[in-house]
């Protein structure tokens, strides 16, 4: 199948920078503090704030990886979606309100609060960067193996060189206009995107007389498992071990978003605890048409282009949602497509790039190396240094990484979030006994444990897809280990902080009073 014009498609994407930029140059010039910087300012409103978090969090796993399962997988594939959504209500009820009220910049903050600071910061960093890392090698890797498809170019040199151009704008976006020009580029991105998904899903509708099910049955004759797809586990069979693992799955992709620092950031960057709840409101909502979109943007393409069609295509069932924009409005839809594809990949790297850059700045730097007592113009400095690091080394790695697993890159994120975040994050807003040695062991326990469970999974050796083809050193059966690390990660928190006599009964209750009333909170928050 030959897709529309590349020359459409790059104008298009170009368009995008180009305005993005213009916009992160003027938001830069109100960026004169260190506060402005790390969380805009806190000059966000709930629905500005709720349509960035659904720029952040919409990924290009998100657009391309789920359309694509659906169409291959069906209901398995929606599975997917259900469990990225689901994972806004733990962020919601448990997780959102306290964590904006607490805190200040980052994730360490909050963990940090009534602990010793040093080793939290430095357990609560190092977490953060292997998070972001491994989710801004699975993106920049998208976007090298994405490229022959999207815009015509092939080889290995040609993918190397959008992978450098895709780093580079995004080390510009952060080192120019920080949180809020970062803030506005996703606000962009997250428009474009739901609107093109949107516009596609009604003009397939209509195309269907606006009913799902004629969609469903077309889908169903031309598929070559036939009523299966309308069925679970058709992706992961009836042999224990593949339901095992569908759990572990389920698990690392609800609990591991209300743990994601990038979107753990994006609470800092409101007034009030009440625009931060709304944030996520608004968030849910725009995530939840998103997915509810993908259900028929799947579907259609298993009758559209074809499961066989779609195998054949460069980048696999990642290739399904442009394929299915050709297929639908030609080469105008797929330019578009194409374009927000890109700029998914490119308003996200951004985001991941500013939570590292702030959680090296702030916490290691500031509140490990410099004892909390650093000049904020210096840790400003900082940040943006460590921003131009983090891009090239991202750059590299995803040049290294582009023919790899870019499932497992992101699986991999996910489950370090949700085993080494979430149980420290819970525990330290809700359990008066966790202390230093809690955070600390729950932190690294998770982070270990997740990393190691995952080397020697089947993902990395011993099966036909796997990251090293031809060896064979797996014993963990299971492709994602949250079922194992992430209660770890609880145990240990528990572990911990029952083993040790460490106390700090007024700053334990001054964080309860601050985290659920929001009272003290903004003293907490003036800039340096």
């Amino acid at each position: 199948m030959e897709f529309g014009n590349p020359i459409l498609n790059i104008s298009i994407f170009l368009i995008f920078v180009v305005v993005t930029l213009v916009v992160v140059i003027r938001v830069s010039k109100t960026t004169t503090k260190a506060s402005d910087f790390y969380h805009g300012g806190r000059a966000f409103s709930g629905r500005q704030n709720g349509i960035a978090i659904a720029g952040d969090y919409l990924s290009a796993a998100s657009f391309l990886g789920i359309v694509g399962s659906v169409a291959l997988y069906g209901y398995d594939g929606l599975l997917y979606s259900v469990g990225f959504l689901v994972a806004w209500l733990v962020a919601l009820l448990l997780v959102a309100e306290p964590l904006r009220n607490t805190g200040k910049y980052t994730m360490a903050d909050v963990l940090s609060f009534r602990m010793r600071q040093r080793p939290v910061r430095t357990a609560a960093a190092t977490s953060t960067l292997a998070v972001t890392f491994f989710y801004l090698l699975a993106q920049m890797a998208g976007a090298g193996a994405l490229v022959s498809l999207l815009i015509g170019i092939d080889g290995k040199l040609g993918q190397s060189l959008v992978i450098a151009v895709v780093g580079f704008v995004m080390i510009a976006y952060v080192m120019i206009g920080g949180m809020k020009g970062t803030t506005w580029v996703q606000i962009i991105k997250a428009v474009l995107l739901i609107t093109a998904v949107g516009v596609t899903t009604v003009w397939i509708l209509a195309m269907n007389g606006f009913n799902l099910s004629a969609v469903l049955g077309q889908a169903v004759d031309t598929h070559p498992d036939g009523t299966a797809i309308l069925e679970p586990m058709l992706n992961y069979g009836d042999s224990g071990t593949s339901k095992l693992g569908f759990i572990s799955l389920a698990i690392a992709l609800v609990f591991g978003a209300a743990g994601l620092p990038h979107v753990l950031m994006r609470f800092y960057t409101v007034p009030t605890a009440k625009e931060a709840r709304r944030s996520v409101v608004w968030a849910i909502a725009l995530i939840g048409f998103f997915y509810l979109c993908t259900l028929v943007l799947g579907f259609a393409a298993a009758y559209m282009v074809g499961v066989d069609v779609i195998g054949d295509l460069p980048g696999g069932s990642n290739s399904a949602a442009p394929a299915l924009a050709y297929a639908v409005g030609g080469t105008v839809l797929m330019a578009i497509i194409s374009a927000v594809a890109f700029a998914t990949i490119l308003a996200v790297v951004a985001g991941l790039t500013i939570t590292a850059s702030a959680s090296f700045a702030h916490d290691i730097y500031n509140g490990v190396i410099k004892h909390g007592e650093a000049d904020p113009k210096k840790e400003v400095a900082v940040a943006r240094r460590t921003a131009v690091v983090i891009g090239a080394v991202s750059i590299l790695g995803g040049i290294l990484a582009a023919e790899q697993n870019v499932a497992f890159l992101v699986s991999l994120a996910f489950a370090i979030a949700a085993s080494a975040n979430l149980p420290s994050i819970l525990y330290s807003l809700y359990w008066k006994r966790f202390n230093t040695r809690g955070s600390v062991w729950s932190i690294y326990g998770g982070l270990f444990s997740a990393i190691f469970l995952i080397a020697f999974s089947p993902v990395v050796s011993g099966a036909e897809n796997a990251m090293i083809p031809g060896a064979d050193f797996a014993w963990f059966p299971l492709t994602n280990p949250a079922i194992i690390s992430v209660p770890l990660g609880f145990f240990l928190g528990w572990l911990g902080s029952v083993t040790s006599s460490e106390r700090n009964e007024l700053k334990q209750a001054e964080m309860e009073v601050r985290s659920m009333t929001g009272a003290g909170s903004e003293k907490a928050t003036v800039d340096h």
